[in-house]
């Protein structure tokens, strides 16, 4: 009997760690001045599907502003310093100049939640120049950090960096940025 209760502490010590609930790590979003929607799109995906929450704290630019589709709402938060920024997506033409996409900035409206749409609408629309949602207006919206969202109480945090990958010139981009 003596011989069977030292694995038996042991099966119940690993049972025990593996009924705990994991401990899922905070992306931060600051100083992020978007890019390409499907790098965007990828990369949020991935978050939604890791469990990870989402922390806003500083500029969220162009295609950052994607996250707020992409991951569940009650897995982002904002916090004082949180700037959202949004325009109309873009894309090269055949002489590689910038030209507004028509087909990019619906699929845009489209990854964004009902009361982003119609923040953007009541604000004009999307259109070439940036348009910043912060302070109360961006609180209304996003749950603000601190404030019961299991994104300000999460164990630990990275930042989600910004890919840097080539595409084609007819693809889509959220953002102003050099090629």
């Amino acid at each position: 009997m003596r011989a069977h209760l030292p694995i038996v502490a042991v099966v119940a010590v690993l049972l025990a760690a593996w009924s705990v609930e994991p401990a899922f790590a905070t992306v931060v979003l600051s100083d992020d001045s978007g890019g390409k929607m499907e790098e965007y799109t990828a990369r949020f995906q991935q978050v939604r599907n890791s469990g990870e929450s989402v922390v806003i704290d500083g500029t969220c630019l162009s295609a950052c502003t994607m996250v707020l589709g992409l991951v569940p709402r009650n897995r982002i938060c904002a916090t004082e310093n949180a700037v959202l920024g949004f325009h109309a997506a873009w894309m090269y033409d055949n002489a590689g100049n910038r030209v507004a996409s028509a087909s990019g900035t619906r699929d845009l409206m489209k990854s964004y939640p009902s009361s982003i749409r119609a923040w953007i609408a009541r604000n004009g629309g999307l259109k070439p120049s940036m348009m910043y949602l912060r302070g109360r207006a961006l609180a209304a919206i996003v749950t603000p950090c601190g404030h019961g969202s299991r994104s300000a109480s999460a164990v630990s945090s990275k930042p989600l960096g910004v890919i840097h990958q080539s595409v084609a010139k007819s693809t889509a981009r959220a953002s102003f940025d050099a090629r």
